[in-house]
């Protein structure tokens, strides 16, 4: 078995969003040989994308400190693949990174990933979206994509750099729990789980906010 690497970096460029009504989206990544990733700064203000060259359309759901840089593990798309009955290739989900050997689903929320010669940090996992949704051309796409929690990695940038194809990646994890699949249940419904990982402390302050704010009364 290789060691855990990045198989394939990729970025997209702005096209016009039929799906939303944001004017552009960069869903459609595709793969170059390297890119120089930074932190972009608040969602809001800030410069989107944590890949230089990539876009982020939707500015007001996505992009941000926390969701710099997308990761897909590579497992996950051919899982899905042979489900679907259609071959997936590398950047299919929008994804920057697509990664072999690392677990982007159960990651623990603040670990540390070393590619090459940045740092990254597993902040979020991916909440689907009508971006997404039009994107992959499959009726209840977002029912589908939730129930089966195979959700890639959002990730800051702790160490700007170079990332390049073939960089190997290495993995620190936190002592605690509360990983990106149980993240992922708690933004999308599930009170219990919401509740422990707000416990937990572990998000940063703008998605325990975001979380908090899920679960006030309205």
């Amino acid at each position: 078995m290789s060691a855990p690497h990045v198989r394939s970096v990729n970025i997209g460029p702005g096209v016009p969003s039929p799906h939303t009504s944001a004017p552009t989206t960069g869903i459609d990544k595709r793969p170059v040989d390297h890119v120089e990733v930074r932190d972009p700064g608040p969602k809001h203000g800030g410069l989107g994308s944590g890949c230089v060259g990539d876009t982020i359309g939707d500015r007001r759901h996505h992009g941000g400190r926390t969701q710099a840089v997308y990761a897909y593990a590579r497992e996950d798309l051919d899982w899905w693949a042979e489900r679907l009955g259609r071959p997936l290739r590398d950047g299919a989900f929008g994804e920057n990174l697509t990664t072999v050997g690392v677990d982007c689903t159960t990651a623990r929320i603040g670990e540390l990933w070393r590619v090459g010669e940045v740092e990254l940090r597993v902040e979020v996992p991916r909440i689907p979206c009508r971006t997404f949704a039009g994107h992959m051309g499959i009726p209840g796409w977002v029912r589908r994509f939730t129930a089966a929690g195979r959700t890639g990695a959002y990730l800051s940038v702790v160490r700007p750099g170079t990332i390049r194809t073939g960089d190997r990646v290495t993995v620190e994890r936190p002592d605690h729990d509360i990983t990106l699949l149980l993240e992922f249940r708690a933004a999308t419904g599930d009170r219990a789980a919401a509740m422990r990982v707000l416990d937990s402390g572990v998000l940063a302050p703008e998605e325990h906010d975001w979380l908090a704010g899920r679960l006030a009364p309205r």
